[in-house]
């Protein structure tokens, strides 16, 4: 099946997990039919068996071009040349130099009653005389003036082309060049995100890889829309060599929900796959900071899922721990809960829905200059409670496990300086 077959998508969102009290062995059960059902981490679903990115990403190949008359699903017609964008010549009067321009311009995404004439994303309606038969590259990023380099920094928008009809919380391609997917080995489906921080290794959160030993996942990277293997730069899958989880990490509550993930090789940074930087130990947001949370959603990652296939931004604002505490209280929590120190909180926006999402997705913040657009991970998608509603959903609190991932990287070898600002 081809990326041509698209479905209605929505935003992603973020897990709903029932909190369990200390010393009720009925809610701890519970708690973990809950962190498997809305993590998707149960591996004794038999849904996981038969679906997934693999069953929809091989490769197609692009054979001679000739015109067609194209029929959208909304009555739309053209004669033009459905081809992927960088195989159309962005000048409507002139032939365009490889790699001597910045973009393709504007690619339309819209569905259904209002969708554009070609059906995949990254496909568009091309003039005859602008059709090219080779891949058109615009300028590499490490070559354009004054682009900040190193940890990070977030493409605006996305490379290659900015997107029409992005209703959703759609990212650009390679908008947050960080944020991977962690995928079964044997179907490659997709059962939770996680973030690049260093070439050759992962940060996520341990409920996710809890379940799975490394010899039965892999990780992705660079990927964007699940269902077509169309977009200009591939995405890169690598093999895991090992994992390692926070030693204070609480099954019971999710507490300290901090782990790495060692590759089998390190993934080749490019323009769409780069780390984010980290925070120095201590190093909270300020509430009302807008961080942003990136993931496919928690269902299934291509043709038979009910969720994104793109990927998602949800903007999420920053919210006080006491503040959050205090919201959490007023839920079926009860007034005596206590938020684990080792969390942070965010969202909490009535109208914005925040529920069912990646486990282990990354929360970025920005950092620095704003020109730069260079980004820390603050979070890690780890629990919440209640849906669209105005309760915040907690994250690991990566600022304060950098000690411990600097500890870790240095023993495996790998240094630090990679994701520090």
């Amino acid at each position: 099946m081809t990326g041509c077959n698209k479905m209605v998508i929505f935003g992603i969102f973020y897990a709903i997990v029932i909190i369990s009290v200390e010393g009720a062995p009925q809610q701890k059960s519970n708690a973990q039919k809950n962190i498997e059902e809305i993590f998707n981490t149960n591996v004794n679903n038999p849904l996981q068996q038969n679906r997934g990115i693999g069953l929809i990403v091989t490769p197609e190949p692009i054979n001679a071009i000739t015109p067609q008359n194209f029929n959208s699903i909304s009555g739309k017609t053209a004669a033009c040349n459905c081809v992927p964008y960088y195989k159309c010549d962005p000048s409507t009067n002139s032939v365009t130099e490889d790699e001597s321009f910045d973009g393709f311009g504007v690619i339309d995404i819209r569905f259904n009653a209002d969708d554009p004439i070609c059906p995949s994303s990254v496909d568009v309606c091309c003039a005859d005389n602008r059709t090219r038969e080779e891949v058109l590259n615009p300028t590499p990023l490490n070559q354009r003036p004054n682009q900040p380099r190193g940890c990070g920094i977030r493409n605006t928008g996305g490379l290659d082309f900015t997107l029409s009809g992005a209703s959703q919380n759609e990212a650009g391609f390679g908008e947050f060049p960080w944020t991977v997917a962690l995928l079964h080995i044997g179907n490659s489906s997709y059962f939770c995100a996680g973030s690049l921080i260093h070439p050759q290794v992962i940060l996520t959160a341990v409920h996710c890889i809890e379940p799975h030993g490394p010899e039965t996942m892999k990780v992705r990277a660079g990927e964007w829309d699940s269902q077509t293997t169309k977009e200009r730069l591939p995405y890169q899958e690598r093999t895991v060599q090992s994992t390692i989880k926070h030693p204070k990490y609480k099954s019971r509550n999710i507490a300290n929900d901090y782990a790495l993930v060692v590759l089998s090789q390190p993934f080749n940074l490019d323009d769409h796959i780069n780390v984010v930087c980290l925070p120095q130990q201590g190093a909270i947001p300020n509430p009302e900071t807008t961080c942003y949370s990136t993931g496919w959603g928690k269902d299934v990652f291509g043709s038979l899922g009910k969720y994104s296939v793109i990927m998602k931004r949800v903007p999420l604002p920053v919210v006080d721990f006491d503040s959050c505490q205090s919201r959490l209280r007023s839920t079926r929590l009860g007034p005596k809960f206590a938020l684990d120190r080792s969390f942070m909180c965010a969202g909490g926006q009535r109208g914005v829905d925040t529920c069912q999402g990646d486990g282990g997705a990354p929360l970025a913040c920005p950092i620095g200059q704003a020109s730069e657009n260079r980004y820390q991970q603050s979070g890690i998608v780890a629990w919440g409670i209640g849906c669209n509603d105005e309760v915040p959903a907690a994250y690991a609190s990566v600022a304060l496990a950098r000690d411990w991932i600097d500890q870790q990287m240095l023993a495996g070898g790998f240094g630090t300086a990679v994701y520090t600002a």
